[in-house]
């Protein structure tokens, strides 16, 4: 045990001076790896220095040898400046002598300009003290007595040139009105028909005039009173004459006794429930009438009423002559005119097509064509320019717009054509108008028709109101009313007829 002790002891030492000889060995091989390894770095690094070096060198060399010849360009372009500067200095030179012996020279002559100036100052001077003695008035004197010659003399020259101008003027204007409105009307050129009074009404069967007059002339005399108009049956064979100034009555008229001869049926009852059938289908007529109305003027944003009552102008006549076919007219030649000269096509148009649109109604309703038009547009929502354009033409309202002179033209032009309007048939419609009219104003009556030509009224009352006593006193007013108020060839028979109906039904 006492030996082993060092013997262990002296392993442990030798071991360690093993270790640390051989750490020793290691550390030094491992230093001499990175000497090595270092004094590499250092030559590749000093190797690299040296080539950046050299190339630093030669890249500087090539910068001033650069800079030199710029140097030397840079010389050279001032050096060229320089000489140009002097060419230009030396050109100034000579520009400032030559301006210096110019204002030498024009010094010289003004002051000779200066000297004749005086000499003809005093020269005027002398003149006009001679003239002054001559004529005995002084200066001022003789230059308002010249200022005022001049100014008469301008004056009428002016005048002259005015008046010239204003013929001259006047005369081409009129000369391009006429030119346009002939050019527009041979644009337009269309057949005129004056309305009459009558419409024939033509029969397969001479049989069915039996059948119109009726028993004891029941069925004409309904049909009078149901339609208003005057059925002469036997002035013209094979047809019956519907008389009446009102064209919306006598077509009513046609259709129904076209729906009766059709039925086979005519008697009182059927000829009622005809009539009404035809006043319907006459409203729903005027429409598509109407319709095609405004769409023949390329028109197509009017209201539904104002297309009814167009098509409703198809059945009024204005002095003979259809005022819907008026209005069409107008309305091309509207169009037309405002074109040439350059103003709202379409304002024209429609204020051409709606200027009497009053009259539809004119029958029904107090006041003027003109104004009832105005109310009816502006209720409808129509343009207010359309308004401005369709006043004007009887020269009720002043012309607002250019359009409304057109307008007022064209009207003139459409009813001043050659057979386009009859004076005396107008005058006739408006008395057979009158008198339905007064006969009309007295309580209790419904319905008053002018017939035979206006020779004869025919009044019918409501027998509630109005008993057969009255009725002889309502025929002597209304007579004596006319004969105050009207003037008329001949005379006039009133017939006030009171008809009562007794009604039951069995059940």
């Amino acid at each position: 045990m006492n030996i082993s002790f060092p013997l262990l002891a002296g392993g442990v030492v030798l071991g360690l001076l093993i270790g640390y000889w051989a750490r020793h060995f290691l550390a030094s091989k491992q230093a001499g790896s990175i000497e090595r390894k270092s004094k590499e770095a250092l030559e590749e690094a000093e190797s690299r220095s040296k080539k950046i070096v050299l190339s630093a060198e030669e890249k500087a060399a090539a910068v001033l040898v650069e800079a030199k010849e710029d140097e030397k360009k840079r010389q050279s372009e001032i050096r060229e400046i320089e000489k140009r500067l002097m060419q230009r200095e030396e050109s100034l030179d000579k520009k400032i002598y030559s301006l210096e012996e110019g204002e030498s020279s024009l010094k010289k002559k003004e002051e000779s300009l200066k000297e004749k100036e005086n000499e003809i100052g005093e020269l005027k001077n002398k003149i006009q003290k001679e003239l002054e003695k001559v004529s005995g008035i002084g200066r001022e004197e003789a230059k308002a007595a010249l200022f005022k010659e001049v100014e008469d003399q301008s004056r009428k020259d002016l005048a002259e040139t005015l008046q010239k101008l204003d013929r001259e003027r006047k005369e081409e204007v009129e000369k391009k009105a006429v030119d346009i409105m002939t050019t527009a009307l041979q644009r337009y050129a269309r057949s005129h028909i004056s309305e009459l009074t009558t419409t024939l009404f033509p029969l397969s069967d001479e049989e069915f005039k039996g059948k119109i007059i009726g028993r004891e002339g029941r069925n004409i005399r309904a049909l009078e009173r149901a339609t208003g108009v005057e059925f002469v049956i036997d002035e013209t064979p094979d047809s019956v004459v519907i008389s009446s100034f009102d064209p919306f009555r006598r077509e009513v008229a046609r259709l129904a006794l076209a729906k009766l001869v059709k039925d086979g049926r005519i008697q009182p009852a059927k000829i009622e429930e005809k009539v009404e059938e035809a006043k319907e289908e006459l409203q729903k007529r005027m429409i598509e009438i109407g319709e095609e109305a405004a769409a023949e003027i390329g028109i197509y944003d009017l209201p539904k009423e104002i297309i009814q009552l167009l098509g409703r102008l198809n059945f009024r006549t204005s002095f003979g002559q259809n005022v819907l076919t008026h209005s069409i007219e107008m309305a091309h030649l509207a169009g037309m005119m405002a074109a040439d000269l350059g103003l709202d096509v379409q304002v024209a148009k429609k204020g051409a097509l709606l200027h009497d649109i009053g009259k539809a109604i004119d029958h029904e309703v107090e006041g003027t064509h003109v104004d009832l038009g105005r109310k009816l547009l502006k209720k409808y929502g129509i343009d207010e320019r359309v308004i401005q354009a369709m006043q004007s033409h009887h020269e009720e309202y002043p012309y607002a717009i250019p359009e409304a002179f057109i307008v007022t033209a064209v009207d003139a032009l459409s009813a001043a054509r050659p057979g386009a309007r009859r004076g005396t048939l107008e005058n006739y419609v408006k008395r057979l108008a009158d008198l339905e009219k007064i006969a009309g104003e007295f309580p209790g009556v419904k319905n008053a028709y002018a017939i035979s030509a206006g020779r004869e009224l025919r009044v019918f009352v409501i027998p509630e109101k109005i008993d057969d006593f009255g009725a002889l006193e309502l025929a002597r007013q209304i007579a004596n009313r006319i004969q105050s108020e009207l003037k008329y060839p001949g005379e006039i028979k009133v017939n006030v007829i009171r008809e009562v109906r007794a009604v039951e039904y069995a059940k």
